[in-house]
């Protein structure tokens, strides 16, 4: 029996290197530093992290700061974070080719993140990332692979 890999707490955690992608790599591997997980953060530090690691190419990542905020929200914007969480995994389908499930991702997100278009939160361009995500999804269902181009979260600079 092989044994699992394991977090400091004991919790099964897959100890492997990964990529930019979040893709494991064979154990011994240079890999990308992985995010750390359960940072609790302000709004505008949960959207500058994000941002610059969607900049970076990294949406795999800024999907889990979207994560920590999802799981350390009890409020109204937990759906928020939640709906951005899944746009940065369809972004992240779409940079590893997987287009069916990148659109499947991106209109989910797409639809959680309706009910802030009104009034959105802390600065985030609301339709400006339904759009986004709406464009990919269309791109995604007429090509073998799509360059997504990652997109701007807010409508200004997050103040923090």
């Amino acid at each position: 029996m092989s044994r699992r890999d394991r977090d400091a707490e004991g919790r099964a955690r897959n100890a492997r290197p990964r990529d930019g992608l979040g893709r494991p790599l064979p154990y011994g591997a240079d890999g990308v530093e992985r995010q750390p997980e359960g940072v609790v953060r302000t709004p505008a530090q949960t959207l500058a992290e994000a941002q610059r690691l969607l900049d970076d190419g990294k949406p795999f990542h800024a999907h889990e700061v979207f994560e920590d905020a999802w799981k350390t929200s009890d409020g109204p914007d937990r759906e928020l974070w939640r709906g951005l969480a899944q746009l940065a995994v369809g972004l992240t389908h779409a940079a590893r080719g997987n287009t069916a499930g990148a659109a499947s991702l991106l209109e989910r997100g797409a639809v959680n993140i309706e009910p802030f278009r009104g009034e959105p939160p802390h600065g985030i361009d609301v339709a400006g990332l339904q759009q986004w995500a709406r464009d990919l999804v269309e791109e995604a269902k007429q090509q073998v692979r799509v360059e997504p181009v990652p997109p701007r979260l807010t409508l200004v600079e997050p103040l923090n």
